[in-house]
């Protein structure tokens, strides 16, 4: 109860304390607050210290932002070893994880088509205090230990390659990282935990922008890191010292995302395979990349690291024509939706060299393996049928 003594502004300051709920909720509550009270003095500094659980700042950690990391973390890793850090943003857990792991005159090994965010931070931003990076075909394993120096830090991979969809062969990576002595890192966006578990393959972090998959609903931007708890603890202090926080209001509704997780991407997985058997066979497509084909050069792979059938959905499409033609396909769009991003329920495309990949000259999507006309499509939870006949469509005349 409010003390009756207290002045109005006191009492509208200070009102009677929540209730005090003894049954444990079924959703996870939503601590929207940005500090935490302590009982005494000296617990709070035994918090602060570390020396008590508790929490003291929402900043530094949040109940509903940790629920949705350990949540992720048992998606990634049934045995319960894994932990995990929540961030704002997919870049934000990427740049953590390469600020803990690297300092002034590391060196790092990255694929050729790393992810347009990824490349900018390692070659804009790292690269202003000495971090050096090599860009090798991360499917060719004697180019990656060739890449290797004194001064390596991190090996980093892409389970699935934006746009292409080579798939990177976990476990030899895994054997040169161990070799090296240096932590392999891979972002793990593109498949979801339903897909493939990095982890199991020898993997040491496991990076996710949980925007996409784990929401699955194109409202939210999110990130998460899942590994060892020692170096987790490197990159949590990264996130304290940078502030890339997740809300709590954000990390409530990724949680939310988390249970449709694998009903949805099933469903995805299984539309965009039949959407690329559909385009393969129209000779106004070049080329289609999706691993789900026997015709992908990383079918073997992937059918061998990941779920059984299950191959993503995401599809890479390469019409006749180049540039101008990806630019007009795209267009001619009716039903698929012309925006960024992936994971959604809705389906959407991309010109690939004007928007994800426009960092990258034509030189460097060459050797990216890019075409200046590649689409790239996301694939969402419509009918099959009515996506398969919209692209169709949308390609030019012959």
């Amino acid at each position: 109860m409010s003390d009756p003594q207290r002045g109005l502004g006191t009492r509208a300051v200070h009102g009677p304390p929540a209730p005090v709920v003894g049954q444990q909720p079924l959703v996870a509550p939503i601590y929207r607050t940005a500090t935490f009270v302590f009982d005494t003095a000296q617990q709070m500094a035994d918090v602060f210290a570390g020396r008590e659980p508790g929490w003291s700042y929402s900043r530094t950690d949040n109940p509903t932002a940790q629920a949705f990391a350990d949540a992720v973390a048992a998606l990634e890793d049934p045995s319960g070893l894994a932990v995990a850090q929540p961030f704002a943003s997919g870049m934000a857990a990427i740049s953590s994880t390469l600020l803990a792991l690297c300092a002034s005159g590391s060196h790092v090994i990255a694929p050729r088509e790393v992810y347009g965010g990824t490349w900018t931070l390692l070659t804009r931003q790292l690269a202003r205090f000495g971090v050096t990076t090599t860009f090798v075909d991360g499917t060719d394993l004697s180019a990656v230990r060739a890449a290797l120096r004194p001064e390596t830090a991190v090996l980093w991979g892409e389970v699935l390659a934006n746009p292409t969809m080579s798939v990177a062969d976990l476990p030899g990576l895994s054997v040169i990282a161990r070799d090296a002595g240096v932590p392999f890192v891979v972002d793990a966006t593109f498949c979801s935990p339903v897909v493939c578990r990095p982890l199991e393959h020898g993997v040491d972090l496991v990076v996710h922008s949980a925007t996409k998959y784990l929401g699955g609903h194109s409202d939210v931007t999110g990130g998460v890191v899942v590994g060892a708890a020692a170096l987790l603890e490197r990159i949590r202090t990264v996130r304290l010292d940078t502030g890339g926080a997740l809300a709590p209001d954000e990390a409530a509704l990724l949680t939310r995302g988390l249970a449709t997780l694998p009903l949805r991407v099933v469903r995805q997985c299984q539309t965009a395979l039949t959407v690329a058997t559909a385009l393969q066979q129209d000779d106004r497509i070049v080329r289609v990349d999706h691993p789900g084909l026997r015709t992908h050069r990383d079918h073997a792979l992937a059918a061998r690291l990941f779920t059984p059938g299950l191959y993503g959905a995401v599809v890479t499409l390469t019409p006749r024509g180049g540039r101008a033609a990806g630019l007009a396909m795209l267009d001619r769009l009716r039903l698929v939706k012309r925006a960024t991003s992936l994971g959604g329920t809705v389906t959407k495309a991309v010109h690939v060299a004007s928007t994800t990949h426009s960092s990258l000259d034509d030189a460097s999507l060459a050797a990216a393996g890019i075409d200046p006309g590649a689409v790239r499509l996301s694939v969402g939870l419509e009918d099959a049928e009515d996506l398969v006949a919209d692209l169709l469509q949308a390609l030019d005349r012959p």
